[in-house]
């Protein structure tokens, strides 16, 4: 009996010793975890960096968006690269924009390999897009400019180098983003006409709308579309408040009024000058504070107001853009007074390639094509007739195909979308309307260079923006297939969203 109770003291006493060593172990089990949901657990930093590059070209190189090219003579105001790079601590992008009237896709793959192999920031994860100054350095091949092969070599330098700078400058901020009205500065550049006279276009077909009509003119009926007003504004600040960056975007095609031969970044480089004095009107700081304006949707917007009573005297050179940029500024920073900022956002990007189809001159119009340049003086065309029957040569032996690249980033609740087209206001309308994010715009001429992009619609009015040339060649249905891909990047992005 003795022995019995011997037995189950020892066995109590083991239970317990054991019972204790568990407890112990799992309260180190406890902490051990707790320790390591706090290190994984540590304070979210969201950063962000910006900078610039000259990218201004060479006195006696070629000037284009015209119709006939134009050599440097002056440099009115010098042309940048302007940069941001957001990093929520996993993801990093960046929003480069360039002054210049738009840029080939080659040039800025190139720029993007060589910002990627320095910074490791995704070839994906860059936007890059052209302001769509109509006097900045030639990028690309239009009409009858051609681009230096030299300047073609710096911009891609250049191009990446603004981005490396900006990844550089990476330090902790927070962001924030509000949207401002501007809608004084933006009209529809194409109008119906009363019914009597045809609209003949350089192919000797009728149009149903006319580009630029003229001011005060008896035969107005009613613009073909819309405008669209919006300012988005993304201001980027350190945490205590000092600015790093702004980003605006509107849809307005430029501005123009510079002299023969100047280079000027239009109105975007006078837009971001006024941000400058507003924002830090005493930036002494390293590395200093950069505005930037990318292009929204304004392939059929100006800055002409063609229903006006009469004309205006004719202005003095530049003044118009900077009426133009000091108004849109305003609006900008009014808005940006608005601005709730945020101390960690995340990022994502998607990107979709996809190949659009060529409208291509059949037989008998490029017989056309060559009796008209046949009777012309030469080398320079200078009617329509003979400088699209000029496009017309040049493009008999494109592809039937091209392939373009679309692309959407996500901010936080925000989204950018980004096309290589001269983008109808209409469907920038339609993305925002209808995209999961609010707010979303959209960047025009982002990542290369395929002419206008009309819809449906607009193709079967024809007008300006709707002439085959290299400025405007796909297919009648490529705004269709281009929106359905953007709003599934968009989803994709949705669905993604943490």
């Amino acid at each position: 009996m003795k022995k019995a109770i011997l037995n189950f003291q020892i066995r109590n006493k083991v239970s317990s010793f054991f019972k204790k060593r568990r407890l112990c172990y799992s309260l180190v089990l406890i902490l051990t975890s707790t320790s390591i949901n706090a290190q994984n657990e540590l304070p979210k930093i969201f950063r962000a960096g910006a900078a610039t590059s000259n990218i201004t070209p060479k006195i006696g190189t070629s000037i284009n968006g015209n119709m006939q090219d134009a050599t440097v003579r002056q440099i009115h105001d010098d042309t940048y690269a302007r940069c941001i790079v957001l990093d929520d601590g996993q993801t990093r992008l960046a929003i480069l924009t360039a002054d210049l009237c738009m840029i080939y896709r080659e040039e800025v793959d190139e720029a993007k390999l060589r910002a990627n192999q320095i910074t490791g920031i995704p070839v994906g994860n860059i936007m890059m897009s052209a302001t769509h100054t109509h006097s900045g350095g030639t990028a690309c091949s239009l009409f009858q400019s051609d681009p230096d092969k030299d300047y073609l070599k710096f911009l891609r330098e250049r191009l990446a180098d603004a981005v490396v700078r900006a990844n550089n400058n990476l330090a902790p901020a927070r962001i924030g983003w509000a949207v401002g009205k501007e809608p004084g500065q933006v009209f529809n550049r194409r109008w119906k006409m009363k019914p009597g006279k045809p609209l003949m276009n350089p192919f000797g077909k009728e149009d149903q709308v006319k580009m630029n009509p003229g001011i005060a003119n008896p035969d107005l009926l009613e613009p073909a579309g819309p405008t669209d007003p919006g300012l988005p504004v993304i201001s980027i600040q350190t945490p205590e408040g000092r600015p790093i960056a702004l980003l605006a975007n509107y849809s307005l095609h430029y501005v123009g009024g510079t002299g023969a031969g100047e280079v000027s970044a239009d109105y975007y480089g006078m837009f971001v000058d006024r941000m400058k004095e507003l924002l830090a009107p005493n930036d002494k700081q390293h590395p200093p504070f950069v505005a930037m304006m990318s292009n929204g949707t304004s392939g059929n917007i100006n800055n002409v107001n063609w229903s006006a009573a009469k004309a205006p005297p004719p202005a003095a050179l530049y003044s118009r853009m900077r009426e133009v940029a000091e108004a849109v500024a305003a609006e900008a920073h009014k808005t940006y007074q608005n601005i709730k900022y945020q101390n960690w956002i995340s990022l994502s990007s998607a990107q979709k390639e996809i190949a659009l189809g060529v409208r291509l001159p059949d037989k008998e119009e490029i017989e056309r094509a060559k009796e008209i340049i046949a009777k012309a003086q030469g080398p320079v065309m200078n009617t329509m007739e003979e400088i699209y029957a000029r496009e017309t040569m040049l493009m008999k032996d494109y592809p039937k195909q091209v392939s373009v690249l679309l692309q959407a980033f996500r901010l936080g609740d925000l989204a950018i979308t980004a096309a290589p087209f001269e983008i109808f206001v209409e469907i920038g309308l339609d993305i925002k309307a209808r995209s999961p994010f609010k707010p979303t715009f959209t960047t025009s001429l982002a990542n290369g260079y395929n002419g206008y992009l009309p819809t449906p619609e607009h193709h079967a009015l024809g007008g300006y923006e709707t002439w085959r040339a290299r400025s405007s060649y796909l297919e009648i249905g490529a705004s269709t297939r281009v929106t359905k891909v953007l709003f599934e990047l968009l989803r994709k992005l949705k669905n993604e969203q943490p």
